[in-house]
């Protein structure tokens, strides 16, 4: 119900730091910067496609308080634990792949510059 919370929080902070690099142009041109746009797009992506499931599956509202959680008690706890048992593993995984995409990337690239 809550799980896309951690990947929105990073998709935001992402763009800002894009955004960051692109305004200040600071010459940053790491292997990692250069992908960073991917990340973003899986991240938003991946955000939004959760939102809409969660509001399908009805966990998601579009009166207060949003999350169906939190109209029981104890709902609060139960969305604490899914953040961190789902939405933080979710993130990590999703910031690992995109290393590994970025590395293979800059590999491929390296490899038809010297052909």
């Amino acid at each position: 119900m809550s799980c896309f919370l951690v990947p929105l929080a990073q998709a935001v902070v992402t763009s800002v730091i894009r955004k960051s690099n692109d305004k200040n142009n600071s010459g940053n041109n790491s292997i990692l910067s250069r992908h960073l746009p991917a990340l973003e797009k899986m991240l938003w992506g991946g955000s939004v496609m959760l939102i809409v499931d969660h509001i399908i599956n009805g966990e998601l509202t579009w009166r207060f308080p949003f999350f169906t959680a939190l109209e029981v008690e104890g709902g609060g706890a139960v969305m604490l634990r899914e953040i961190l048992t789902v939405g933080l593993p979710m993130s990590v995984v999703i910031t690992a792949v995109w290393v590994a995409y970025a590395l293979l990337k800059e590999r491929d690239n390296a490899i038809k510059v010297t052909h």
